[in-house]
């Protein structure tokens, strides 16, 4: 038993046209060093919204300020992620653009519509042809306050003598101070993957589970460890991301554990287990993998992205798009418009 007790949730092939199966992941993800969470080069502060502390009781009339982990931070460096395998395996393909042969490449206006990457995270060509993307991410919310979590750094660059000035006697004008996320900071969301197949499951929860940095000037900072706490299944989605935090507040409060940086692990996971326990209840939720089965889900995909196995897999999904990319390239030049709606547009 490993991903099978998700069978009922998952697409046996790739679809155009979706089914309303969803397959929920409860994501921890826990900052491992300092970690910048805003545009590079925009000088804006970080990401944060006013949001009531809890959901009961006088949490509710709280007004908080929590950290926001946007799900353009998420889902961009995941995607990256799985990419770096897909080129190193020539899984990306390439389109011919006025007079260029250009590989398929994020930002670009030029994505292939053909490779593993474009069918799960969607695509808009400027020249017609799109595809929705099948993962529903929502920004995450830090379950302690800005006020908690933020703190500031200022940084310098000295001259090889070890001074700010250099051999003519000029101060040095690099000197900054920069806003960053403590490490041992935690962000909750929930993350939707409709009408996916099983490989398709192990690809997305493989992206997330091995993407480790995040966020501005990733190469120094931005350590971060993704957990997924949880899996669901059912036809509708899972309560927000925000909802989800304001539970666990009012859960810290019940039991009385004080919600001071730095949050232990330990506890925060029970919370959150706490939680969630109980959603299978709510509508439209009907399956929660308990501890052991999520654990074997999470081998499965360990399993798959290995050495020994990585290559095959990754071949093996993509070619199940292949009868999808031979009706594709036989609509091109001849009904673009009819194409797009097809694609679910």
């Amino acid at each position: 038993m490993s991903i099978e007790k998700l069978n009922s949730f998952l697409a046996p092939t790739y679809e155009n046209f979706p089914k309303g199966r969803m397959i929920s992941l409860v994501t921890l993800r826990t900052s491992l060093s300092e970690l910048i969470l805003r545009t590079e080069g925009t000088g804006e502060p970080m990401c944060r919204e006013f949001v009531q502390a809890g959901s009961t009781g006088d949490s509710r009339r709280q007004v908080v300020q929590r950290l926001v982990m946007t799900k353009r931070k998420q889902v961009a460096p995941e995607r990256r992620k799985g990419r770096e395998h897909l080129r190193a395996y020539n899984l990306l393909y390439t389109i011919k653009k006025k007079e260029e042969i250009l590989t398929c490449s994020l930002n670009t206006n030029a994505p292939c519509e053909m490779c593993i990457d474009c069918f799960l995270y969607g695509f808009a060509a400027g020249g017609g042809g799109a595809q929705k993307s099948r993962i529903w991410t929502e920004d995450a919310f830090s379950i302690l306050t800005a006020t908690d979590t933020l703190s500031d750094r200022t940084i310098n660059a000295i001259f090889e003598t070890g001074t700010m000035r250099d051999e003519k006697g000029n101060a040095s004008t690099a000197l900054n101070t920069s806003e960053y996320i403590k490490p041992g900071v935690h962000f909750l969301d929930v993350v939707t993957l409709k009408d996916v197949t099983a490989d398709e499951f192990r690809y997305l929860t493989g992206n997330i589970l091995l993407t480790g940095r995040y966020g501005a000037v990733s190469s120094r900072v931005g350590r971060m460890e993704n957990q997924i706490l949880g899996i669901f299944g059912g036809i509708a989605e899972l309560p927000s991301s925000l909802e989800l935090v304001q539970a666990i507040h009012d859960q810290f409060t019940t039991i009385g554990t004080p919600l001071e940086h730095p949050l232990d692990n330990g506890d925060l996971i029970d919370a959150t287990k706490t939680v969630i326990a109980s959603w299978t209840n709510r509508r439209g939720v009907s399956l929660q993998l308990s501890d052991e089965e999520l654990a074997a889900v999470i081998a499965d995909v360990d399993q798959h992205w290995s050495d020994a196995e990585r290559e095959a897999f990754l071949r093996r999904l993509d070619q199940s798009y292949e009868p999808f990319r031979q009706v594709g390239e036989s609509k091109k030049g001849k009904g673009k418009k009819k194409e797009t709606a097809e694609a679910g547009s």
